[in-house]
């Protein structure tokens, strides 16, 4: 993606997780994150690690979208209980990240957030 991209992507996945990110207080204990990497995005819950240390953190994915220039559309994808991405069936591409978006907040089939 060009940078101009990548910044609409900062933009407006950053605004989603702003608008759905829990209260301050709750924050330590779960929080919501994206990470953009090359041509995709991953969203994710961030929680401390049960046993772990203090202050050790994990990252639960919830989706991660994989923009096509060839075909100018977002695959979106879920992580099954193998810990491998798979194609969301039901949506398996869409146009914007909007709808991307909008896909992960109707959730019909419980693959994101179970």
């Amino acid at each position: 993606m060009s940078e101009l991209e990548i910044a609409r992507v900062h933009k407006i996945v950053g605004a989603y997780v702003t608008a759905r990110r829990p209260p301050p207080h709750v924050r330590p204990e779960l929080d919501l994150a994206y990470r953009v990497t090359g041509q995709s995005f991953v969203l994710f819950e961030v929680r401390p690690v049960w046993r772990g240390a203090p202050g050790e953190m994990t990252e639960q994915p919830i989706v991660k979208a994989t923009y096509v220039k060839t075909v100018e559309a977002w695959r979106v994808y879920w992580m099954r209980a193998d810990l491998k991405w798979h194609g969301y069936d039901p949506y398996p591409t869409v146009r914007t990240i909007d709808e991307v978006l909008s896909i992960v907040d109707a959730d019909e089939y419980g693959c994101f957030r179970g």
